[in-house]
């Protein structure tokens, strides 16, 4: 089994990503798991590493990358199930 790494993309000014925040933060301290996270906007080595995990998925932001399952999460969702997608191994 692989180390988990949960990945998070997004733009600084991005709404959904904004929107999304407080979710996460939710989702980190309920469940135990933390996001290391990325700005794609403003910062061109982020933009290329999201290009690796992306790979034509999303396009867009916020993006959400599990390495574990390699399942991902494009846009907006609800705590359950970005919950779920977080914290399966």
């Amino acid at each position: 089994m692989s180390q988990k790494q949960l990945i998070e993309f997004y733009g600084r000014e991005c709404s959904h990503c904004r929107n999304m925040a407080p979710l996460v933060a939710r989702v980190e301290r309920e469940a135990g798991v933390k996001f290391e996270r990325y700005e794609v906007w403003h910062d061109e080595a982020s933009a290329r590493k999201m290009e690796e995990y992306d790979r034509g998925y999303c396009g867009g932001v916020p993006f959400y990358y599990n390495t574990a399952t390699k399942k991902w999460v494009c846009g907006e969702t609800d705590y359950e199930a970005f919950k779920a997608f977080a914290t399966e191994e």
